[in-house]
């Protein structure tokens, strides 16, 4: 099975056949992991993406996502994103570009704050470690004692601690920044509590936006459509008789229009 980057030609066959053939059988004729396949369709023609993929597709769409590629580590970038799709998620696409700068900046925010504790932590178990081998150092008869060595670590241990106070006192300076940008944004329970109990709007006014916003409207009403075919799809199976685990039959759904004859 073929790795790496699509060729054009095999660009142009997805583009092709995306239509009508699954990714599975896609994957057949190009010799292709089907989940690459997947992967690609749902990032280039936005068939079957979720609004968490769309915002993360989107991310890496931004002119900037290659710059934080040069500011962080894969696996912090895997967490920006993970992040970043829950944010914008939550304002449901009412972000600006200014609020999407500030968004940005509070996710660097947390990850220089994960920064913080991840290198705490590496602090405190190097005191440890340095502090069990003193000890050890300490123990053994006093002519036999290296000086030199525990000095040095000594040295060390202070070293650690000045360290990890300095990086106590960054993380409390990221985290009151922090919060005071999520109030900017508006972004705290408090405020989004408060914000709805503010809220103006009416089923007039909800009406008027679906009459102007024809694309929204159909996408409610796709969902919903979609959730009476399952509900119904979900009652008939229910109605049917059921063996139990214990040998018992029933029907878990019963009503007198599904109520079958003895």
């Amino acid at each position: 099975m073929k790795k790496g980057r699509f060729s054009l030609e095999e660009m142009d066959f997805i583009k092709d056949n995306y239509q009508n053939k699954s990714p599975v059988e896609i994957g057949k004729d190009l010799d292709r992991d089907p989940e690459s396949i997947e992967l690609y369709i749902k990032r280039k023609f936005k068939v079957g993406v979720s609004s968490l993929e769309e915002a993360a597709f989107e991310l890496e769409d931004r002119p900037y996502w290659s710059e934080l590629g040069l500011q962080f580590t894969i696996d912090e970038l895997k967490l920006f994103k993970y992040h970043w799709v829950r944010i914008i998620n939550q304002f449901k696409d009412d972000v600006i570009p200014t609020e999407e700068l500030q968004v940005v900046d509070l996710i660097k925010l947390e990850l220089l704050m994960n920064r913080c504790l991840k290198n705490n932590k590496g602090s405190i178990e190097q005191i440890s470690s340095l502090e069990a081998l003193m000890q050890l150092e300490r123990g053994r008869d006093p002519d036999q004692q290296d000086r030199d060595l525990i000095f040095n670590m000594e040295r060390q241990i202070a070293s650690c601690r000045a360290s990890q106070e300095s990086m106590n006192r960054d993380y409390r300076e990221l985290q009151a920044k922090k919060n005071s940008m999520l109030k900017e944004m508006r972004a705290t329970r408090e405020q989004r509590v408060k914000r709805l109990e503010d809220s103006k709007q009416s089923l007039t006014g909800w009406m008027i936006y679906l009459m102007t916003h024809p694309e929204e409207t159909r996408k409610y009403g796709l969902e919903m459509e979609k959730m009476k075919l399952a509900m119904n799809g979900e009652k008939d199976r229910l109605s049917q008789l059921h063996q139990y685990e214990d040998g018992g039959i029933d029907q878990p759904f019963l009503t007198p229009d599904t109520t079958k004859g003895a």
